[in-house]
């Protein structure tokens, strides 16, 4: 039975968003019997401490997550104050002290709890009922720990099943087999800063619902979920939230959230709409440039991650993040180890340039081995067959890395084909998804990332123009070198596109052309059809759902 009871508590079985599942019965309210002695098997008594500041609920005075933020910051400092005096005291002769008076200095069980997660300290005691000689809020103050005392007692009748069946904390609890566990009084010890939230997580379990609607007492009252192991409030107060309008600061603050590793997947959703709204925001990483140069490193993973970046090219992505690391972390050391465990990984390698790939080699930022690794794979990738690459990039999706998700780049990543003899020649191939080309219409236009031929940069332009007669809408390719001056270039070359049925490769245009800086020669109806027969659902040009282009271009000597 007790191994039934437990998976209760199982995150593989729990419902992430209960609101919306079809076959979930709608659980039993309890509401009636909270705080009833008929109803009840147990007394729970809750000892509320002074806050090292102020005693009021977090909560109160918080008109805003900025206040609650600071509020929560400035506890988790009283608390690791507090925690070192307690170790300082700890080292004197412990034998001064009675043991039932080290355990009400907010000593914590390290098998039972999470320090490193745990914001305030709590206590659970199971003892006898007073005897009736001590006072109801004694605080045991007979020897100087200088620990916050014990400002008021509430004492509630509860239900050992109907919190045991929510929470995997009481649970424990009740269940430990000891004959402790057999007495009616359970004592709980908490900061005055955490009442509210206990008061409110208490009644949730047994009604299911909140009183509360303002984000910073829902999270408030998130994090005594999380600290006595309720998911289902968890994922209540989530939804909650989700629903609540969000900023900016808001999503920072949800994903800086402190929880366990074992509930952490009870705030996954709203984690989930945190990371996508700073996404969303920030999606054109350098309209925002100064905004995004002070977010923190959460902040950033969030929207490096995101497939809809809007950037120039990976490489702008490279860069952006260089910038951040060395303005954010001045230490060497501490940059290299940024990189490689958190913001390395947003970095979509296979898709820069081979240029910039091999500054990645050079690049003193990063650990020489994780780069050199994170640029073999680069290559390998480049250089499989494209169905090897979709297949790689499909099975990436359904996991936590992207590395081989391409992202709608303003300049499209092109593979080139080098020669040197007999001829300086290269042949460059482009692909454009139908969408891609759809968002041509009606003037719009397409880069592709430049490509070097005898040391000179060139570039694809894809557009949607009026034809010469300016009839009808068309498609477009160019020609472009990108260095702008006196240098001229002679260049023969020839635009091809794969055409159905056959699939293969056929010549659509011929030309030759001696460039100065900052040109670019074409045809402005490669397929001499109209849009409407380009992009039509029957069009020849569309395999799969993507049009493959390719160009050759030789040096003229």
């Amino acid at each position: 039975m007790k191994d039934q009871n437990l998976d209760l508590f199982d995150p593989r079985t729990a419902i992430m968003d209960t609101e919306y599942s079809p076959t979930r019965t709608r659980e039993p309210d309890f509401a009636f019997a909270f705080n009833d002695s008929n109803f009840s098997d147990r007394v729970l008594k809750i000892e509320i401490l002074g806050d090292l500041i102020d005693g009021g609920s977090e909560s109160n005075g918080c008109n805003s997550l900025a206040d609650w933020a600071r509020n929560r910051k400035r506890r988790r400092e009283d608390f690791r104050k507090e925690n070192d005096m307690y170790h300082s005291f700890a080292a004197l002769d412990i034998t001064e002290c009675p043991e039932e008076q080290i355990i009400s200095c907010n000593q914590i069980d390290s098998e039972d709890a999470d320090i490193e997660n745990q914001d305030e300290s709590v206590v659970a005691m199971i003892e006898e009922p007073n005897s009736g000689d001590e006072a109801a809020n004694s605080d045991d103050s007979t020897w100087n720990c200088d620990s916050p005392r014990v400002v008021k007692v509430k004492t509630l009748h509860i239900s050992s099943p109907i919190l045991a069946a929510k929470s995997p904390f009481f649970y424990k609890l009740f269940s430990n087999g000891m004959r402790e566990s057999e007495q009616r009084q359970v004592t709980l010890r908490i900061n005055a800063s955490e009442e509210a939230a206990l008061m409110e997580l208490l009644n949730f379990m047994y009604s299911n619902t909140l009183t509360t609607n303002t984000a910073p007492a829902l999270l408030d009252v998130l994090m005594a979920a999380d600290k006595f192991e309720v998911a289902s409030c968890m994922r209540y107060c989530s939804r909650l939230l989700r629903n609540l309008p969000m900023t900016p600061e808001s999503a920072l603050l949800y994903l800086e959230l402190p929880s366990s590793v074992l509930m952490a997947y009870a705030v996954q959703s709203l984690i989930d709409a945190a990371k996508q709204f700073l996404a969303a925001r920030y999606k054109d990483i350098t309209k925002f440039q100064e905004e995004v140069m002070k977010l923190p490193l959460a902040g950033i993973e969030a929207i490096l991650s995101s497939d809809d970046l809007q950037v120039a090219s990976e490489d702008a992505v490279y860069d952006f993040v260089l910038k951040w690391t060395r303005a954010h972390y001045p230490l060497i050391e501490e940059r290299r180890e940024i990189l490689s465990s958190r913001l390395g990984r947003c970095i979509r390698f296979p898709f820069m340039s081979c240029r910039k790939l091999r500054k990645v080699l050079t690049c003193n930022d990063f650990e020489h081995e994780f780069a050199s690794k994170l640029v073999l794979e680069a290559l390998f990738f480049k250089a499989e067959a494209p169905h090897r690459q979709r297949t790689q990039a499909a099975e990436e999706s359904v996991s936590t890395s992207r590395r081989f998700v391409e992202r709608a780049y303003k300049y499209r990543p092109v593979k080139v084909v080098e020669f040197e003899l007999p001829r300086q020649q290269c042949v460059v191939y482009l692909d454009l998804k139908r969408d891609e080309c759809a968002n041509l219409f009606p003037s719009g236009r397409v880069y592709s990332q430049a490509f070097h031929l005898g040391g000179q940069g060139f570039f694809l332009s894809a557009h949607c123009n009026m034809d010469q007669q300016s009839s009808f809408h068309c498609f477009g390719l160019f020609l472009g070198m990108q260095e702008k001056g006196s240098v001229t270039f002679a260049v023969d070359y020839e635009f091809a596109a794969r055409t159905k049925p056959a699939e293969e490769y056929v010549s659509k245009y011929k030309g030759n052309y001696t460039f100065t800086g900052g040109k670019a020669v074409g045809y402005r109806n490669l397929f001499a059809i109209p849009w409407t027969s380009f992009m039509a659902d029957d069009s020849l040009y569309f395999i799969n759902g993507v049009l493959h282009l390719r160009a050759e271009l030789t040096i003229r000597h």
